[in-house]
């Protein structure tokens, strides 16, 4: 059995910047503190497939994403402590 030949295309060089493009993709940081800043650390544990439509639904009824209605109720629960 014979073999074919192999048949590797060459990778050009990379393309130059676009500054309209940089601009769009750096957007973002114009607006200050992101939600990546504030929210380093993560908390798992586990409900009941029922808790979790409850809090779903509540969320979506208050137009809200699930982790901001939890990050507010844990806010209300253990508020920080003011110097």
């Amino acid at each position: 059995m014979t073999r074919a030949p192999d048949k590797r295309t060459a990778i050009g060089s990379r393309p130059p910047a676009n500054p309209h493009a940089e601009v769009w993709i750096r957007q973002g940081d114009a607006s200050g503190v992101q939600k990546g800043d504030l929210y380093t650390a993560r908390l798992t544990l586990d409900i009941t497939p029922a808790m979790r439509a409850r809090i779903k639904v509540s969320a979506f009824t208050q137009g809200i994403t699930v982790a901001d209605l939890l990050r507010a109720l844990l806010e209300r629960e253990f508020p920080g402590s003011t110097p």
